[in-house]
């Protein structure tokens, strides 16, 4: 099994890759050309499938912030200052924090092109594609600059949040990088594994980086992205801005819709017959959660075998059995729960789990209905 070492913790992506999996669907045979494929003869079909997306203007960007980056309405999704789970130093309102500049942080928000500009000599489609452009502090986004991503562990500086900036510590690369939040790091990695996918082929007039010469990452990165991307799955707020970006430019990004791609493009050899491998069954975070009635629940096996799936409530009282002594195959597979009791009663608003058994394992889940 292919490890990948992130930060101080060690992720067997075999066992890991699917910690969330998006719910809002592409349109029926969205990815039909893509099927079977893998390697860089996925990646051009995955190219060409998501290609020629429609060209917003530069200005446009900061409308189509108040749909792919809004947060409770009226206030920006920033990534560079958020603290998922906690109390960001400090927000903005969509259009009032707009633009200008700044001396310290707090200040406003800009547009950051996360795969800097400079990378591809400012030109269109690059520059206006949404799927990198993000809304950040004006400051950070400043102290960021062009420098690549990468991993610290000696910050030259750190932003309220702690995010870094420093010497790269990530094998293959010592010179200075930013480093975002682990809770965002899995954005930015499938932000890149889009533009390299958008872009294939496409890139070889571009200056490049460190990270990639033109649009092709290069191997230290590609790395340490298939790391994070990992590390942190896909959340309800990337499936969310995955749709509103598609409303806007009528593309996706695969890696959102389908985070196994990951792997099926970079890593084959770790995919068998199209499954990958995993040494016991995993049951990963069910999306969306939190959920308002309805959640998908995926798991993978490593072989046939027999699943029993349960929810029970905080008390321990079985609330409903969702599989019961299925014989299923090895690979991935999920189920729907409605949030109704046994009796189809809507269940109460509250902490459940669910568990997952099978004849050699058992495997718990907490989920929060709303």
């Amino acid at each position: 099994m292919r490890v990948w070492t992130v930060g101080k913790c060690s992720v067997a992506l075999a066992i890991l890759l699917l910690s969330a999996l998006a719910s809002a669907d592409p349109p029926p045979g969205y990815y039909d050309p893509a099927a079977g494929l893998s390697g860089s003869a996925l990646q051009e079909a995955l190219h060409d499938i998501i290609d020629n997306h429609t060209n917003i203007s530069y200005d446009a960007i900061w409308l189509a912030f108040f749909t792919t980056d809004d947060r409770y309405g009226d206030k920006v999704w920033d990534m560079y200052s958020d603290v998922p789970g906690g109390t960001p130093p400090y927000t903005y309102v969509l259009d009032d924090d707009q633009g200008g500049s700044a001396n310290g942080e707090g200040e406003g928000y800009n547009r950051e092109h996360s795969w800097p500009k400079s990378w591809f000599n400012d030109a269109s489609p690059m520059n206006t594609d949404l799927f990198h452009i993000v809304p950040t502090d004006i400051y950070v986004n400043n102290r960021r600059g062009n420098y690549p991503y990468g991993e610290v562990t000696n910050p030259t500086w750190t932003s309220l949040n702690y995010s870094y900036l420093g010497p790269c510590s990530y094998p293959g690369y010592s010179g200075i990088v930013f480093e975002p939040i682990d809770g965002y790091k899995g954005d930015f990695a499938r932000n890149y594994f889009y533009m390299a996918t958008r872009y294939f082929g496409e890139g070889g007039s571009w200056p490049g980086s460190a990270m990639a010469t033109g649009a092709v990452l290069t191997d230290w990165a590609e790395e340490m992205l298939i790391g994070w991307h990992s590390s942190d799955p896909v959340s309800t707020k990337e499936i969310d801005r995955n749709e509103a970006v598609y409303d806007i430019q009528h593309n996706r990004n695969p890696f959102i819709d389908h985070p196994e791609y990951v792997l099926m493009v970079y890593d084959p050899t770790s995919v068998e017959g199209g499954e990958f491998q995993t040494a016991s069954a995993v049951l990963y975070q069910n999306v969306p959660n939190p959920f308002p009635g309805i959640t998908t629940i995926r798991f993978t096996l490593p072989e046939a075998t027999m699943v029993t799936i349960t929810v029970y409530d905080i008390s321990g009282k079985l609330v409903n059995t969702l599989a019961e002594n299925s014989q299923l195959s090895p690979g991935y597979h999920d189920v729907i729960w409605s949030g109704r009791t046994a009796s189809g009663e809507p269940a109460a608003t509250g902490i459940y789990f669910c568990r997952l058994s099978t004849p050699e394992v058992t495997i718990t889940l907490r989920m929060l209905m709303i």
